[in-house]
């Protein structure tokens, strides 16, 4: 076991969204930004932005690494920046309000289409689909789950006509 896969959580984490340079074995150089840690192997995620707007992830594997450099600091554009790499592309922050509508329009579609519905949880962000399946904010297909594969893939289907009949 090597100096860096020794240390703990805790002290990776002090490398996360900074411009590192990572020594590895057999004389190899990486340099990136630094995603995430993985807590089990050690291995680093490193992103790198090429030009228009392109990324590369690079994975150095905890066994391999000697040493971590810390080149530069990521100031909060570029968290923002590093925390959107996963994100989809169609993710959007909803208000509250803009929630609320959305959830109250689909629960008002769905018992006009004799779908039975209901609203769940402590605030009733969840809506319950014939007691079977579920729809958690902000209510697109992606968001149903159940464990009844024939009635999640066809309330996914009818979820996702519905929004595109709202756009």
């Amino acid at each position: 076991m090597n100096d860096w896969q020794r240390k703990s959580p805790l002290d990776w984490e002090t490398y996360v969204n900074k411009m590192v340079k990572v020594a590895a074995i057999e004389k190899h150089e990486y340099e990136g930004w630094v995603l995430t840690v993985d807590p089990v192997s050690a291995s680093i995620v490193l992103a790198t932005f090429l030009e228009n707007e392109k990324v590369s992830i690079s994975v150095v594997l905890g066994h391999a690494v000697q040493e971590v450099k810390i080149l530069k600091e990521g100031d909060d554009e570029m968290k923002q920046r590093l925390s959107g790499i996963f994100a989809p592309e169609e993710s959007k922050a909803y208000s509250p309000e803009e929630l609320e509508k959305r959830k109250n329009d689909l629960k008002t579609w769905l018992e006009t289409n004799h779908i039975p519905v209901t609203e769940q949880g402590e605030s009733g962000r969840t809506l319950c689909v014939a007691g079977v399946l579920t729809i958690d904010p902000p209510y697109g297909p992606e968001e149903c789950s159940s464990s009844n594969e024939i009635i999640l893939s066809r309330v996914q289907g009818l979820i996702q006509g519905y929004h595109e009949k709202q756009q």
